[in-house]
């Protein structure tokens, strides 16, 4: 834990207008992405929701998954400002030990720039990538 920073799963502490600002106006990979998607994609994902101890929210993050097989992490971010202070390392953390996903077999996700972050806590490349399929939105 991080002194005066917590994190909670329960989803009506979430800031939905810091998540889809942050989302669809900073993050590479959401750009554009609307209100109404955001509030879709919290409603049917486990979410984490980083604040401070004067409930302001700092961080946010999402898991879809079966709880059994396979979860996809994704939207994990921490507001610039309070960035390189260990506190997406406690998200991560944080996500990988909580209750009902230690037991999946397997955590994937997708990123452009912090590979050594997620590396930390036993992410590594893909194994046999020849073996996935993806199908896109046209």
């Amino acid at each position: 834990m991080i002194d005066g920073i917590y994190i909670t799963s329960d989803k009506s502490k979430l800031d939905i207008a810091f998540i889809h600002d942050y989302l669809s106006n900073q993050a590479y990979w959401a750009k554009g992405r609307s209100m109404e998607l955001v509030k879709k994609s919290i409603e049917n994902s486990l979410c984490f929701g980083v604040f401070t101890s004067d409930e302001k929210q700092i961080g946010f993050a999402r898991i879809a998954t079966d709880f059994v097989v396979f979860a996809w992490l994704m939207d994990a971010f921490i507001d610039e400002e309070y960035r390189g202070k260990g506190i997406g390392k406690y998200l991560i953390e944080t996500i990988v030990n909580h209750h009902e996903l230690i037991n999946v077999n397997g955590i994937g996700l997708r990123t452009n720039d912090v590979h050594e972050l997620y590396k930390q806590f036993g992410f590594e490349e893909i194994p046999n990538p020849e073996t996935w399929m993806l199908r896109k939105k046209k």
